[in-house]
């Protein structure tokens, strides 16, 4: 990646040629051109790229930013360039302080702050190179902006010094199915032009790949074309059923993995539907949109998750921007105990569509805590006339009292990323914490098998699904399915890969691995051991 803008020198004030209106102006001017080329961009991309171009779009126009760099030029006689400098800076500064996920917005504020200051300068703007020859990028760290447009048939792989595992790098990278390798210290100092081994698997990079190394890729290359293709019959090899199930964020997503055999939706974001609205979308708004998931699976199940709004996606309309830790505050189901309405409206929506469908709807609830949670969600759900109401576990109080929280509902699927930064404390954005934050860790492992014994304890063995990252890895999902989950979701590029795999051990088998993976004293043993038991991941490049 070429170096990040230069800094404005400090006190650059206005050329003698230039009013403080014109300034303001060409800002003005500036901003929206950063706004137009993001919001373009955001227009051919789809699923999470496109929410995220969206929503960086939208920053390029914060009202906050904008006046602040306004008054720097009224008050002090500031360059438009050193003015957004300092605005940026103030208003990442502030995010930053909130914590949580509102850290990620930070990034995202100097990002545009970054564009803008190229534009007035007349310079490119920071980004991916452009290159006719495929290559492997190597950044401190991508903006969601950048990550979201990447384009697999040039960048073949991705690696940065920063960012962590289930940051939106790492997590946009895995939807585009690029290998990607995250917070590698020292990979600036690679020179350019360099020859390199990427192993998005074992998560490394070495220098000088060996003989071994180049056949692995190699293989990976040759098997990609079997990768590519789902059967759509997710079972293992002594025929235990598994659907595998896709994550999607509306209907061109839906469309999409429906084509790349998805046994159905494990995972609809429709927050999605709501990013860029400065408003509530009405109801029948909201149920076009969902409609147009439904439809791309007749007979087929979609499970919805309600607005899972705040945190790292606030909403002007919903979120509380001031709040002291977002990550844990008011997010997910817990928006409906400060806007009461929003989710009835919503339920209401979802239950419009679900009636002029030939889909099987479900709707899960994000963020809940305890069974009256999950008992007044489901009362909710049975007023709005949906049938099968559930719940996300991501927060450990959920797993370890699943029995009494799916007494109220008819399912629960586990979002392991969030489980996975709750219960070890660990910010899934920082690099840092990157070996702390992996489902691999045995203490999230053990949590998933408590959610899923729950089940078996509430009595009616009602169904446990995964919808996190942590489905779309081939060896990890093995491991899920000998731990008892029923169904896995994950991002549609991953269906082929974890479907070969599942095929070749029996439940026999992926109950041992279980077992080994529990066993482990830490992640990376449990990744090892587990990963050493499966050697079709070798002979696939996997």
């Amino acid at each position: 990646m070429p170096k990040p803008v230069s800094e404005p020198p400090s006190g650059e004030q206005l050329a003698a040629s230039t009013t403080a209106e014109d300034a303001v102006a060409g800002l003005k001017a500036a901003a929206q051109s950063v706004h137009d080329e993001l919001k373009a961009r955001a227009d051919k991309a789809s699923g999470d790229g496109k929410a995220v171009l969206e929503a960086t779009a939208l920053m390029a126009k914060d009202t906050m930013l904008l006046k602040s760099a306004t008054k720097l030029i009224n008050n002090n006689g500031s360059s438009a360039e050193r003015a957004i400098w300092e605005a940026g800076a103030s208003v990442s500064e502030m995010l930053h302080n909130l914590g949580g996920y509102m850290a990620e917005r930070a990034t995202d504020v100097l990002d545009v702050r970054a564009r803008i200051v190229a534009e007035l300068r007349g310079v490119p703007a920071p980004g991916i190179p452009a290159s006719d020859t495929p290559f492997i990028l190597v950044a401190e760290d991508l903006a969601p902006a950048d990550t979201a447009t990447l384009d697999p048939a040039v960048v073949t792989a991705l690696v940065t010094s920063g960012g962590g595992p289930q940051s939106h790098t790492a997590i946009i990278a895995r939807s585009l199915g690029l290998p990607a390798v995250v917070a590698a210290r020292g990979v600036d100092e690679i020179p350019d032009g360099a020859e390199v081994f990427v192993d998005g698997a074992a998560g490394s990079l070495s220098l000088e790949p060996s003989e071994e190394q180049r056949a692995a890729a190699l293989a990976w290359v040759e098997n990609a074309a079997t990768l590519a293709v789902f059967d759509g019959n997710g079972t293992t090899a002594d025929g235990h059923l598994v659907p595998l199930l896709a994550n999607v964020g509306g209907a061109k997503d839906a469309a999409a993995a429906a084509a790349l055999g998805a046994q159905g939706v494990g995972l609809f974001r429709t927050e999605f539907c709501f990013l860029e609205r400065d408003t509530e979308p009405t109801v029948l708004e909201q149920a076009a949109a969902y409609r147009g998931v439904f439809d791309a699976f007749p007979g087929k199940k979609v499970v919805l998750r309600t607005l899972d709004a705040g945190a790292d996606k606030p909403l002007p309309f919903l979120t509380d921007a001031t709040e002291p830790n977002p990550a844990l505050g008011v997010r997910g189901y817990r928006t409906d105990f400060t806007t009461p309405g929003v989710l009835d409206r919503q339920l209401e929506a979802i239950a419009i569509a679900a009636d002029e469908t030939e889909a099987e709807v479900w709707v899960m609830a994000p963020m809940i805590s305890t069974a009256a949670e999950a008992a007044h969600f489901a009362s909710m759900c049975d007023a709005a006339g949906i049938k099968t109401p559930g719940v996300m576990v991501e927060v450990p109080s959920a797993a370890l009292t699943s029995a009494s929280v799916l007494r109220h509902v008819g399912f629960a699927s586990l979002g392991t990323n969030d489980l996975t930064q709750y219960a070890m404390a660990a910010d899934r954005q920082l690099g840092p914490l990157a070996e702390l934050n992996t489902p691999w860790q045995p203490a999230v492992l053990r949590l998933v098998q408590l959610t899923v014994a729950g089940s078996a304890e509430e009595g009616n063995g009602k169904p446990v699904g995964v919808c996190g990252e942590a489905a779309a890895d081939p060896a990890l999902a093995v491991v899920l399915v000998g731990l008892g989950v029923s169904t896995l979701s994950m991002t549609a590029r991953s269906l082929a890969a974890v479907g070969t795999v599942l095929k070749t051990v029996t439940l026999e088998q992926a109950q041992e691995l279980a077992r080994l993976a529990l066993s482990a004293p830490d992640a990376l043993d449990a990744k090892a051991w587990v990963r050493a038991k499966l050697p079709i991941l070798e002979e696939l490049g996997l």
